[in-house]
């Protein structure tokens, strides 16, 4: 890989010569703006405001504009002898834990590879920052500009380096967070923790760029001369559904998705309850994935079937099962199944007994008439007699 930046990473008083390597690269797709009518490349051009004529790259040198709108003219030479140290040096400024620097102040990844001759101490400097799980920042003049950087033992024994925003380069996110109170209840929680753990861990070595693989897929389409597939149109706007359900219908869809059993639908909370009871949620609908949308779709025509089953009152023979245990609907099923098969047990039982009373009944009748008629025969013999 190519270099773009030599230096000299300062450690104290020991020096790494090191070269700078990109550890990314743009794979995004990139059209070409084109004229409609005849398909003409349009390009830009650089044109001089003054003499109105295009010129190249050598007639084009820098200037500065000063708060006063003057224009000052600073040649590369001029700026490449700024007495300025880390000009060519990444300098060490301290050590901070890794995990204690934000995420959103890395700007850039870079790795750090050593220069001829500096293979002890960068083994040395990845070494004492492996032990003690820290990363050195540092500043460094790199593109035009002096910036603050992170240097970390990365993959396969590499320094890696990325460049930071300077502080006052980061936006406040003061207003940006929910306003006023929003409560949030455990069973909400339970359910959004069964959800993660229903969706797993990602292995981010499988993901791509669907979005490149469709395009290119519409390009190879159009130069066979086929035409290419319309996608449905994504509904405008977003869908208000009942949080509880949307949760536990995305958690069934996770685990259908991975060939688990799903759970019943979560039973409404009990009344008396705070509002979170009344949660909503809005489905985002901006060309995403649709399997959580769907599941919402179809949590809304179960909550109003749960609704008109229940009654005025709307409240559950129980508690809401938050951690996909089986919910008060299904503990009243099981036990209106049990009592059904017991009614019925007993007409069962009841039925035996009758039985039984009608065939003693008629074992009785049947020996009254067998003595009766006895009784006749003797009486008619000794008549005859």
């Amino acid at each position: 890989m190519r270099s773009i930046w030599k230096g000299a990473i300062s450690f104290g008083l020991v020096t790494i010569p090191v070269k700078v390597v990109g550890a990314t690269e743009n794979h995004s797709v990139s059209f070409r703006q084109l004229h409609l009518t005849d398909g003409g490349r349009i390009r830009y051009r650089k044109v001089c405001e003054i003499d109105d004529r295009e010129v190249g790259g050598d007639e084009i040198g820098k200037g500065y504009q000063a708060p006063d709108g003057s224009v000052v003219m600073v040649s590369d030479s001029e700026l490449a002898q700024m007495p300025l140290p880390t000009a060519r040096t990444v300098e060490i400024l301290g050590f901070v834990p890794v995990d204690s620097v934000q995420l959103i102040q890395l700007d850039r990844s870079y790795y750090l590879a050593p220069d001829t001759g500096a293979d002890k101490p960068y083994v040395l400097l990845r070494e004492a920052l492996a032990r003690s799980g820290k990363g050195a920042v540092a500043k460094l003049a790199m593109r035009g500009r002096e910036t603050l950087a992170l240097v970390r033992p990365g993959e396969d024994g590499v320094l890696g380096m990325h460049t930071m925003l300077w502080p006052d380069e980061i936006r406040s996110a003061a207003g940006i967070a929910p306003q006023g109170k929003v409560t949030v209840r455990d069973a909400e929680l339970d359910l959004a923790d069964t959800l993660m753990e229903s969706l797993g861990e990602v292995d981010l070595a499988e993901l791509h760029d669907e979005y490149r693989s469709a395009v290119e897929e519409l390009v190879t389409a159009k130069l066979n001369g086929v035409e290419p597939e319309q996608a449905a149109p994504a509904p405008a706007g977003g869908t208000v559904v009942d949080l509880m359900s949307a949760l536990q219908d995305s958690v069934n869809a996770a685990r259908g998705a991975r060939g688990e059993e799903q759970e019943d639908a979560a039973a409404p909370a009990e009344e008396g309850g705070d509002e979170g009871a009344k949660a909503t949620v809005t489905e985002i609908t901006d060309g995403g994935s649709r399997r959580s949308g769907g599941a919402a779709k179809r949590s809304g025509g179960a909550a109003r079937k749960r609704a008109a089953s229940q009654g005025p009152g709307g409240k559950a023979a129980g508690g809401s099962s938050g951690t996909g245990k089986k919910t008060a609907s299904g503990g009243a099923a099981k036990k209106a199944a049990k009592s059904s098969s017991g009614r019925a047990a007993t007409k069962k039982a009841a039925a035996g007994r009758n039985g039984a009373a009608q065939s003693t009944s008629g074992k009785t009748a049947a020996s009254k008439s067998a003595a009766t008629g006895t009784q006749k025969k003797s009486a008619a013999g000794r008549r005859s007699a």
